[in-house]
């Protein structure tokens, strides 16, 4: 789970920096001339206008823009959906410690991706505690900030600020990172790992300055820290005696701080997203803010939300191939301007259809699925940890405790039929043929429909 650095941003999920790394390739430069021809300057910048216009007018785009999502961990406590002690449950007690406000008096600046006006990424300086002096100039994040409390039950901002930074500058993804050391955290709980087998590390819940010395070994692949740096998935089978149990991932890729039990729709997103575990695959705004778009959702709800699942997927595919900020879909410009924006610069009318841009998104999910079907992948791969479908979570006292996965078959059967896939999750003939994906018929066992 080697990430690709660009600043103080990370390209981290699925390994991509391990792919690099695997082709001896350090860095990408990239040059331009600049000399784009416009197809319609002068729609184009009119577009450029309406643009700016509705950021300045939206509250979700000015919050962002001062806060960041270093309020995150307010939000997903009181919702009782930050995973807590690899998964086990749904608050965190203390989180105050880690809220926005608090990050907010160790903010020290803004920074923001290239020519964004947004600036959402906040810098940090530790002013006290064992981490005083520690900066942190490329966050964390939400999910960062998550992955080094709830894994190993912490309520240390300064130890947050300070992996953040370690993982930046070694090159990992924090999302993973924290996942792989709350997984050790637990197999030391239940003895199923101990001193003899950590390097003579304490890996005891609220212990974040060995958390720190497992990210430099994980990164070194030093000792204990070269199991670890396997992944979860990996790791289990390594070291054996029932670790498996306790390995959080899906498809092999390890959760973001979103409990699934509590946030049913983003939960079956994990599970039928092509590259496993990601919020950023068809993230479910709608249970998390309460977006009513395209309808409201009832977050406990199961197979009644697969369209919920099948539209955020749709929805968060279509903008990456125009490299969108994920952000900007709650922006208030989004994508009636975007489209308009495309067939204004290209000539072709029909991407100012939101109904092409979709199925443009559909195709990308479909081929995806095609992908992983030609390699072997199936309905079997399409789920959740066993934890997530045989315990009950606990929310300490926050909404929707006692929850859990109970009716993955029927959301399955459901999206497979709204996808237009087989009961198998094979995309079907007919399906691929409306898409435009003929040529992928042959590498895949479809149906003759």
């Amino acid at each position: 789970y080697a990430s690709i650095m660009i600043g103080g941003r990370a390209a981290a999920r699925c390994g991509v920096g391990t792919v690099m790394g695997s082709k001896n390739l350090k860095a990408i430069a990239i040059t331009a001339q600049r000399n784009l021809q416009l197809h319609d300057p002068v729609a184009f910048k009119q577009l450029v206008k309406e643009q700016i216009d509705a950021y300045r007018e939206n509250s979700v785009y000015q919050r962002h823009k001062a806060r960041g999502t270093t309020y995150g961990a307010d939000t997903t406590n009181i919702l009782g959906v930050f995973p807590v002690k690899n998964f086990r449950y749904g608050r965190l007690i203390g989180y105050e410690k880690i809220s926005g406000r608090e990050y907010e008096n160790i903010r020290t600046g803004d920074f923001s991706c290239y020519s964004c006006s947004a600036r959402c990424g906040k810098a940090h300086l530790v002013t006290a505690g064992p981490y005083a002096g520690t900066r942190g100039d490329g966050g964390p994040e939400y999910e960062t900030i998550w992955a080094f409390t709830g894994p190993i039950d912490s309520t240390e901002i300064g130890a947050t600020v300070a992996a953040d930074q370690l993982c930046d500058d070694l090159g990992l993804d924090t999302i993973s990172t924290g996942n792989c050391i709350g997984f050790a955290y637990e197999l030391f709980e239940r003895g199923i790992i101990t001193r003899q087998d950590t390097d003579g590390l304490e890996l005891t819940y609220g212990n974040h300055s060995v958390m720190i010395t497992l990210i430099k070994k994980i990164a070194l692949r030093e000792g204990f820290g070269n199991i670890l740096a396997e992944g979860v998935m990996r790791a289990a089978k390594i070291i054996g005696k029932g670790a498996e149990a306790y390995a959080i991932h899906v498809k092999g890729l390890e959760p973001p701080g979103y409990e699934p039990r509590t946030l049913k729709s983003m939960g079956f997103n994990f599970a039928t997203s092509n590259i496993g575990a990601s919020h950023n695959y068809g993230y479910s705004a709608q249970e998390v803010f309460g977006k009513a778009v395209p309808r409201e959702v009832d977050r406990f709800a199961e197979e009644e939300n697969a369209d919920i699942v099948i539209y955020n997927q749709d929805s968060k595919a279509m903008p990456e191939v125009g490299i969108i900020c994920t952000f900007s879909m709650s922006w208030g410009w989004y994508p009636e301007i975007f489209g308009k924006m495309l067939a204004a610069a290209t000539g072709i009318d029909q991407f100012a259809s939101i109904d092409y841009l979709r199925k443009v998104g559909e195709r990308i999910v479909n081929l995806e699925r095609a992908f992983n079907v030609r390699e072997g992948f199936s309905r079997k791969q399409d789920t959740l940890p066993q934890r997530m479908l045989t315990e009950p979570i606990d929310t300490r006292g926050a909404p929707g405790d006692g929850q859990m996965i109970r009716n993955l078959d029927k959301f399955l059967d459901r999206y497979y039929q709204l996808r237009g896939w087989t009961p198998e999750g094979i995309p079907s003939r007919q399906k691929l043929e409306e898409l435009g994906l003929d040529f992928v018929i042959k590498d895949i066992p479809t149906p003759n429909e």
